[in-house]
């Protein structure tokens, strides 16, 4: 049998895992713009996942797919503006790019919205009326995972032909990507800035929502007491319900910004794995923490780019795993381990 070590040394003597140092120091600041990019997106996927798990204890494995459909949304809702798939960037002004990526962000959250939304009132809603079994539900989810996919993958290119199908759609570029400013040694695009901004207007309009509105509180009662909440009239119902949505919205926004990112990427299967990091951003943030969502999403992302560099960029998914576990061996709550329902306002 041969021992981990000799497996060690194997592996190093194929080239299998390079340990290159160097290049990750003489790399360091672009892979760290590269990481924030990338852990933008994860971060607002993950708010998602920790809103839903804050209210009703549910890890929500369809949300991935509820991304998906919001870059199949971006994608319909730049074609209805008149956008075709082009090998071209198209060149419409900043003024006019800005307002179509706004208004085809606008399209993929209300695609994701309605869909995180019907998701809940299809899948889950039946399974509390009867009270169902933790298991019954994380098994929902799982299925629910696969029928959206499959339903892109196999009913909607009947419906609408040329979308959805086998192969990943032909990408509506808006935004060619050019260097606006280098920063220690690192390109900044105006690809890499628009999305860390659009992510952090829209983390700090959540956390905005979350701890100083009326309904943010409300949201708060039922992940900490969902009975003593219902007695004091708060509708747990209605709670569940603009859960599910703002999640499905943030999911639509992430949509967006990931395909103006890889136009590419808008394929049945594209929100599976980015769902299974984001929901490990979570996780490692500190599942049903909202700040914990967002700081888990950056770390994720700017460590994956690390590690691609480091070992080889055939790891890159697996240093992004590695790591949650040694986060979760010493801080099992994750980084951030506060409940949502204990979050201060």
């Amino acid at each position: 049998m041969t021992s981990a070590a000799s497996l060690g040394v194997t592996l190093l003597s194929q080239g299998s895992i390079d340990f290159n140092i160097s290049g990750v120091i003489d790399q360091f600041w672009k892979l760290t713009v590269d990481g924030l990019t990338y852990g933008s997106i994860y971060a607002l996927v993950a708010v998602g996942y920790t809103l839903v798990y804050g209210v009703l204890r549910l890890i929500n494995f369809a949300h991935s797919e509820i991304f998906m459909l919001g870059m199949f949304g971006t994608y319909v809702g730049l074609e209805l503006l008149g956008f075709a798939p082009s090998g071209n960037v198209y060149s419409q002004g900043v003024l006019l790019t800005v307002v179509y990526l706004g208004l085809a962000m606008l399209f993929g959250m209300a695609v994701s919205g309605i869909a995180a939304v019907g998701l809940e009132r299809v899948a889950y809603r039946p399974l509390r009326k009867r009270g169902a079994k933790p298991l019954a539900f994380l098994i929902t989810a799982i299925g629910m995972s696969f029928v959206i996919q499959e339903f892109v993958h196999y009913i909607l290119p009947k419906i609408k032909p040329g979308l959805g199908g086998s192969n990943a759609q032909t990408g509506i570029r808006l935004v060619e990507p050019k260097v606006q400013f280098t920063f220690l040694g690192a390109q900044v695009t105006n690809v890499a800035l628009v999305i860390i901004a659009a992510a952090v207007v829209l983390a700090i309009t959540t956390e905005i929502v979350i701890n100083r509105t009326t309904f943010g509180r409300a949201i708060r009662a039922v992940a900490q007491d969902p009975d003593t909440a219902t007695l004091m009239g708060v509708s747990r119902e209605r709670v569940i319900v603009l859960t599910f949505l703002i999640g499905g919205l943030l999911a639509g926004a992430a949509a967006m910004l990931y395909t103006l990112y890889i136009p590419t990427g808008i394929i049945f299967s594209g929100g599976f794995i980015l769902g299974i990091k984001a929901f490990s951003a979570a996780v490692l943030g500190g599942i049903g923490n909202l700040r914990g969502a967002l700081l888990g999403g950056l770390i994720l992302g700017v460590a994956e780019q690390y590690g691609q560099i480091l070992f080889g960029t055939e790891w890159r998914d697996v240093v992004a795993f590695v790591l949650l576990v040694t986060v979760l061996m010493f801080r099992p709550t994750g980084i951030l381990g506060e409940s949502l329902g204990r979050a201060r306002a």
